[in-house]
């Protein structure tokens, strides 16, 4: 499996896909941990990612156990549904809402923190929960798409876990890395999108082939970085002017 071309192109581009949209998530970390004091903070912070790794992991087996159960449930119009269909197409409609409704939001200019509201904690262990409960819910975008694009679930926890690496270690400068290029957030968004009508799609036995996809994510991504090259040299040549 190692050998598969495509095993490594599903595991980069799912662990690129949780590294941006992770990001988002430290914003909500960093509220919950500020109700403690100073010298618990870090340590809240890197435990609590910690526990939400394993939180998502089991969010991730879970919803790849559904996604394996094929017997019909119904019938709707002819058309067998079976609990991985009502997966498919629930969690890849939430995607698409989950998408569009973020690229608004960056469009619009609204800060998701403005919406955030957290009550002052008392202890050290109720803000590793509340990290955990908020890692599921801003999470459930990226897990839905790793269970739409993998089908071996060993990648899945393996992108999860290159993820939260990235994060304990490069949190902080890969999230000032997207603060100043926005457009590879928009990108990831789209991305997500993408994989949300492909899940749809394929919920209602309309088979997309996944070539198609990472055709179409491998030239986005391709675009964005030439154009991340073309806009670093255009500013050092106004700096060198």
């Amino acid at each position: 499996m190692l050998a598969d071309p495509q095993v490594w192109i599903t595991l980069l581009t799912l662990s690129a896909i949780e590294i941006v949209l992770g990001i988002d998530n430290l914003v909500f970390i960093s509220i919950a941990v500020s109700k403690l004091p100073v010298h618990q903070r870090e340590v809240a912070r890197k435990f609590g990612i910690a526990v939400a790794c394993i939180s998502r992991i089991a969010l991730l087996l879970t919803l790849a156990w559904l996604a394996g159960l094929t017997d019909d449930l119904f019938t709707v119009f002819g058309l067998g549904i079976s609990v991985r269909d009502l997966v498919l197409v629930l969690g890849g409609a939430f995607l698409v809402v989950k998408g569009v409704m973020e690229i608004r939001d960056a469009i619009v200019g609204e800060h998701e923190s403005e919406d955030v509201h957290t009550k002052p904690l008392a202890s050290f262990w109720m803000v590793i929960a509340q990290i955990a409960v908020i890692d599921i819910v801003f999470s459930l975008d990226s897990v839905i798409a790793a269970v739409g694009l993998a089908n071996q679930t060993w990648i899945m926890v393996v992108a999860i876990l290159l993820a939260v690496a990235v994060m304990l270690l490069a949190a902080t400068p890969l999230g000032k890395f997207i603060d100043r290029n926005p457009t590879i957030k928009m990108l990831a968004l789209a991305f997500i999108v993408l994989i949300g009508v492909y899940l749809v799609a394929d919920g209602l036995d309309l088979h997309i082939p996944r070539g198609y996809i990472y055709g179409a994510m491998g030239f986005s991504a391709l675009v964005e970085i030439l154009n991340l090259w073309s806009r670093r040299n255009s500013r050092r040549r106004v700096l060198e002017s």
